[in-house]
Parts: C-alpha cells; sequence; structure tokens
C-alpha cells in the first residue's frame, strides 16, 4: 500500500475556485431575472450557495472516506438499481416542457440523470478491474460492461436529455479504452447506433431544427437561431477585458438560460477573453491532476475511479463550452461548478471528494 499522504491541494484550490467563481456568475446571470420573476435578485444565487455548502460538506466528508469501501457488490449493484428506479420514477412525475427530467418532492427537486454519470463510473471501475486481460472478449467483458450504460443511455434519451446521453456514452467510451478495448469495438457501436442517432436526429422535429439552425442559423435568426446567435454575440461583445462584471447586456433577456445552460457566454461577456481562459485553465489544472491521479494509482480500481471522475467533468465541461461556441448542435447540459443547479453542483462536489480520498494514496 502506497504511503498515505494528505490529499492534492492544487485539486482541492481548483475546485473551490470553480465554485467561488460559480457562485458570482450565477448571481450576475440571475439577478435582473430572479428579481424580475420573484422579487429578490438573490434568489438563484441563495439557492445556489445552499447547494454549494452542502456539497462542498459531502466532499470534505468524502475526502475522509477510504474508496475501497466503494469497491464492493454490495454498494455497486444497489447504486445502479437505485439509479435505474429513479430514471424510471422521473416519468411518473409530471412533465415540465415535455421532459421528464426531474423528481420533485415539494419544494425539493433532483434530476436523476445525473445519479447515472457516478453510478456508471463506480459500476465500471469495479467491474473492469480485474477484467483487462479479457478485454477484448465482447461477450464476458466489452457488454457485460457496457449493458448499465445502454440502459442509463436509453432511459435518459427517452427523458429526453440528449447531453447527458452524450456524456455517459463518452465516459463509457474511455473507460473501456483505459481498460485495454480495441478501438474497432468502438467503431462497431457508433455504426450499431447510426439508426438510432438518424431517427433521433433528424426524425424527431425540434431536434432537426436544432440541427439546421446550427449549420446555419442567420436562416433565422428571431426563431431557430436565435439561441446561437445571441450567445455568439455576448461572447464576441466582451472583447479582451470584458465589459465588467455585472455588466452583461445579453443576459437581459436575450442570452437563454444565462445562469445555467449558457453561464459561459455570460463569463466571456462581462470577464472577456481572459476570464473565459482563466476558466477553461482551470478546468485544464483540474483534469491534469485527475489523470495524473489515476494514473499513479497502483489499485486498478482507484485507477477506474479516479479516470472515469476525471473523464465525466471535463467531457461535461467540453459539451457546455462547445455549445456556447457553436462548435456543437445546442444541448441542455451544465457547465460543472459553474452554472447554477443544486443537483449537478452536489454531484460534482461528491464525485471531488471521492477522486481527492484515492490523491491521499499518491506518493
Amino acid at each position: 500500500m502506497a504511503k498515505r499522504v494528505g490529499v492534492d491541494k492544487l485539486l482541492f484550490c481548483m475546485t473551490l475556485v470553480l465554485v467561488v467563481i460559480g457562485l458570482a456568475m450565477v448571481f450576475s446571470a440571475s439577478a435582473v431575472m430572479a428579481k424580475e420573476r420573484f422579487g429578490s435578485p438573490y434568489t438563484f444565487v441563495i439557492r445556489q450557495a445552499i447547494w454549494a455548502a452542502v456539497g462542498l460538506f459531502a466532499m470534505t466528508l468524502l475526502m475522509q472516506v477510504d474508496y475501497r469501501k466503494y469497491n464492493r457488490p454490495t454498494v455497486v449493484f444497489p447504486t445502479v438499481a437505485i439509479t435505474v428506479m429513479c430514471l424510471l420514477a422521473a416519468f411518473l412525475m409530471r412533465d415540465s416542457h415535455n421532459t421528464h427530467r426531474w423528481i420533485r418532492f415539494g419544494i425539493l427537486s433532483f434530476q436523476p440523470s445525473e445519479l447515472a454519470k457516478p453510478a456508471l463510473v463506480l459500476f465500471l471501475a469495479w467491474f473492469l478491474q480485474n477484467r483487462m486481460q479479457t478485454i477484448d472478449d465482447w461477450r464476458s467483458t466489452i457488454l457485460p460492461a457496457a449493458l448499465p450504460s445502454l440502459v442509463f443511455i436509453a432511459l435518459i434519451l427517452k427523458e429526453p436529455d440528449f447531453g447527458t446521453a452524450l456524456v455517459c456514452f463518452g465516459v463509457t467510451a474511455l473507460m473501456l479504452y483505459l481498460a485495454g478495448m480495441e478501438m474497432k469495438y468502438l467503431g462497431y457501436a457508433v455504426f450499431a447506433s447510426l439508426p438510432v442517432l438518424y431517427f433521433m436526429l433528424f426524425r424527431v422535429k425540434w431536434r432537426r431544427d436544432r440541427m439546421l439552425a446550427f449549420i446555419n442559423p442567420e436562416a433565422d435568426p428571431l426563431g431557430k437561431g436565435f439561441h446561437i446567435i445571441q450567445s455568439l454575440i455576448a461572447v464576441g461583445t466582451g472583447g479582451l477585458h470584458g465589459l465588467g462584471y455585472m455588466e452583461g447586456r445579453q443576459k437581459l433577456f436575450y442570452l437563454p438560460e444565462p445562469h445555467t445552460d449558457y453561464i459561459f457566454a455570460n463569463i466571456a461577456e462581462e470577464l472577456g477573453l481572459l476570464g473565459a481562459v482563466i476558466v477553461v485553465g482551470l478546468f485544464i489544472v483540474l483534469g491534469y491532476r485527475g489523470i495524473r491521479a489515476a494514473m499513479l494509482s497502483k489499485d486498478p480500481f482507484a485507477r477506474f475511479l479516479a479516470f472515469g471522475i476525471t473523464a465525466t467533468i471535463l467531457i461535461q465541461a467540453f459539451f457546455n463550452i462547445s455549445v456556447v461556441l457553436a462548435l456543437v448542435p445546442t444541448k441542455g447540459i451544465t457547465l460543472p461548478f459553474i452554472s447554477y443547479g443544486g443537483t449537478s453542483l452536489f454531484i460534482m462536489l461528491a464525485l471531488m471528494g471521492v477522486l481527492l480520498n484515492i490523491t491521499r494514496e499518491i506518493e
């Protein structure tokens, strides 16, 4: 066993900095909207601050819990089962904007799709730790490894939540690749999914409209292309230094969801290119320290767990920022630690607690 040391302080600090930036930018992006809707500019930031406090408490607690305690079937299978039940339970709830993404208990609510990410990483880390020698046996290794992911993705797509489904697919593919899976199997999976992708992207009207808007947003600037154009205006307006904190204009009922999906556009507008680069740099440093922890871990379970947690955060950040910059079609996905959203923030901070505990084992 490696000598027990303190947690990775740089990784810990990067997480705290991202949370603080998130609280500041949620307030900036939501103050006017919150005043209009609820009569107080502090409504959204207070809610986010409460979730941040709860999440940081969970992170601090999980930093002290030996990650090996999760390496048990009695932990893994109930986690997967509870996640599936929560995803199914969401369909019994009253829909919101024709989606079933939430489970609500009075004023409390959470997104079960957020639970799918840690559950998937945990299952794959447990399953793959002793299967690296047989990773190319598709019957006994690849298919059983991918089965929970396929179930999660199918239920999440049904909600529908295409962005989270893509994150789950990306994490599964990367963890299987880390285990030594040949790329041809990923190619087979992509080929097999093409009919489903075609149906979901081109036979579902609102997704087809998003694809067409992504290709040519100027064709319908006040309709289907509105989100993309307003996001790019916000990013372009910021210039090098930005308009100044709280001085952004696109959040004033132009930029859609400025405190959630498009918060990075508000960052670019108010803090400029320098601020946006700093945020991206924080994610790069966090990713580097997470991958470093994975690669230096002597325990295969810890390696897969650390890698999966880091991949989840980076993939989600990549998609969010890419949507804001119009590099990929619009999809609803939050920026980890920064976007408004209690479930996402809590889950990400809890995952960081597990990752930080793993760093204790690295010499």
